[in-house]
């Protein structure tokens, strides 16, 4: 407010003295006179009028800006809320990571900038018998276990992603073959390493099974996933606990 009423003061007295300038240039030159009165109306007349009317529109204009600056700094709260959403609608509720419609479209973005990588599919051996053992609960608790050792068996940079109830997928961006079988081995290694008490001191086993596929130049999503799906079946029917990624298999240890 203080800073409104200095600025419409500058204006009004700058408008007095203009007017005054202007009176006592024009009026001698039409062979008039100018007296104390005529100076004091070229005063208070600038000053009634251009001081409020300054003091006005230094006003709007600070709300103008204010207005402005607010809209600016809600926009950006809801530029931030929705890159929230968007992620939140992105994820898995219970693992945090991709769910399925995510990781594929994750997986195609990557398939997009390279043809190397490779897709692997991670289903957990005998959950339903957990579930129905344990509880639904307790099958959570063991698929949340699940899932940190899939994120601790993986490389930066590759993506991981719930596709299923029981089931995840992992794209290993860039991976060759032999990367990808290493990593498979680690990831189901680091499932099998887990102490899983759900009860009492009783351990219950936890592993899982990988079927893997590595990219080819011209295959599309869907034929890397029928591959992988593929691998999957074979490491369910050679007895679970199984990584086979291709060709290779690499028996539980």
């Amino acid at each position: 407010m203080n800073s409104i009423i200095v600025r419409s003061a500058i204006v009004a007295l700058l408008a007095a003295a203009v007017s005054v300038l202007i009176v006592s240039a024009a009026v001698p030159a039409l062979g008039g006179m100018v007296d104390g009165t005529a100076i004091l109306m070229c005063v208070l007349c600038p000053l009634a009028t251009a001081w409020p009317a300054s003091a006005f529109t230094f006003w709007q204009s600070d709300r103008l800006k204010q207005a402005h600056r607010e809209l600016a700094r809600t926009h950006a709260q809801l530029a931030a809320a929705h890159r929230r959403l968007a992620e939140k609608a992105s994820r898995d509720d219970m693992t945090g990571m991709l769910n399925r419609e995510s990781f594929f479209a994750a997986l195609d973005r990557s398939r997009r900038k390279t043809d190397r990588g490779a897709l692997l599919i991670i289903d957990a051996d005998h959950f339903k018998k957990i579930n129905d053992s344990f509880g639904h609960l307790t099958g959570d608790r063991a698929l949340l276990e699940i899932a940190a050792a899939i994120a601790r068996g993986v490389r930066s940079g590759d993506i991981l992603g719930r596709i299923g109830g029981e089931e995840f997928g992992v794209f290993l961006v860039g991976a060759t073959a032999k990367e990808a079988e290493r990593v498979a081995e680690r990831i189901r290694r680091e499932v099998e390493l887990i102490r899983f008490r759900p009860i009492d001191e009783r351990t219950i086993p936890l592993t899982v099974s990988i079927g893997g596929a590595n990219c080819a130049p011209d295959a599309s999503v869907s034929d890397l996933m029928r591959a992988a799906d593929k691998r999957l079946y074979q490491a369910k029917n050679g007895g679970r606990n199984l990584v086979i990624v291709d060709d290779g298999i690499a028996e539980a240890a």
